[in-house]
């Protein structure tokens, strides 16, 4: 009997032991609420964002569980200041799915914060069928891009073209690491 109360002792040292060491191990790991706000692009010329992007890595997401190649999004402005946002992939079996969705800006006419939604107009009012689209990286000519929410939570890199030069690929990981990003998540897409 002894010997056993000996062993339950022992036993509940070593877990609480273990607790407290996985108590200071996860207030050691930054925490999205500790992190600094994302910060976005400081202006977005939206006409010349307009186009298309092909999509080149993203964090893996629940909407997008079926696309396994050719990604990319289409952009067009509406006369009511909104953008109708066309999203495409090719599936494994080879066939094709398209989102329509629309987007809109929040606040000024320059500013990279947009919500999009790909849930149908009368469902609009509803806060929760809105997403964060900010752009968080554009470079110069508006060819490489980033996109992400206020959550980090979601995160595209998007190009002009199918192919993104490796430098600049790696030069953009790095500003999004400088952004705490964990860009080890990201999943390349394949673009053919």
């Amino acid at each position: 009997m002894l010997l056993k109360r000996s062993w339950m002792l022992i036993g509940l040292a070593v877990a609480t032991l273990q607790l407290a060491s996985l108590k200071v191990a996860a207030q050691t790991i930054a925490t999205p609420a500790a992190l600094p706000p994302v910060a976005t692009i400081s202006t977005l010329d939206v006409p010349r964002y307009m186009g298309t992007w092909y999509e080149i890595a993203k964090f893996p997401n629940r909407f997008q569980a079926k696309c396994t190649a050719n990604t990319r999004a289409q952009y067009l402005a509406q006369t009511d200041g909104s953008v109708q946002v066309l999203n495409s992939c090719a599936t494994a079996d080879g066939s094709t799915i398209d989102a329509l969705g629309k987007a809109i800006q929040l606040g000024a006419t320059n500013s990279p914060k947009l919500q999009v939604r790909f849930a149908p107009a009368w469902l609009s009012w509803l806060p929760m069928v809105w997403g964060d689209y900010w752009v968080i990286e554009l470079d110069a000519d508006y060819q490489l891009a980033a996109v992400s929410d206020a959550k980090r939570e979601y995160l595209w890199v998007l190009s002009r073209s199918p192919q993104v030069r490796a430098k600049a690929y790696d030069a953009l990981l790095q500003r999004l690491k400088a952004q705490h990003f964990d860009v080890q998540k990201l999943e390349r897409t394949p673009q053919r």
